[in-house]
């Protein structure tokens, strides 16, 4: 059954360092039971890291690896005629950052190594090079939305 109504995004207030919304919610979505002292050192540290390896602004660098990792379009599962099938859609802006944020986060974890402050620091120089587990995603995403392009006329 759909959804009645529109769910209203709460607003977001900006994080204590560098004064920026997208990073608080980045420090938010990466945060587990509660621990955001612990999520927020994690994200400061790969930004240290960061600094450090590429001598950028690590903002800069985070901001070009979420443009980079967010897909444009993806598939949604549409009912027709007893078929389900996936019909490929444009991607808003906010599931857009919403998803980068999430593989960005997923595939830091998954990686192998030392500190989650170097891993995170690692995917996210890797998806501002275009490059890593988190692009790979975003291009698997789109190979699918292209493969399925034959539905694109079934869209909502």
């Amino acid at each position: 059954m759909p959804r009645r109504g529109h769910v209203e995004h709460h607003p977001v207030s900006p994080d204590t360092k560098y004064n920026n919304v997208t990073i608080h919610s980045f420090i938010n979505r990466l945060m587990m039971a509660g621990k955001k002292t612990t999520a927020s050192k994690s994200v400061y540290n790969a930004f240290a890291i960061i600094e450090e390896k590429t001598k950028k602004n690590p903002v800069e660098v985070f901001e070009t690896a979420l443009r980079n990792a967010g897909p444009s379009i993806e598939v949604r599962p549409r009912r027709v005629g007893g078929a389900t099938l996936q019909v490929p859609v444009e991607v808003p802006s906010v599931r857009r950052t919403a998803l980068a944020m999430r593989w960005l986060i997923a595939n830091a974890r998954s990686r192998g190594g030392k500190t989650f402050a170097e891993k995170l620091a690692g995917e996210l120089m890797d998806a501002a090079a275009n490059q890593g587990a988190t692009i790979k995603k975003k291009e698997e995403t789109h190979k699918m939305a292209e493969a399925n392009r034959a539905f694109a006329h079934f869209r909502w």
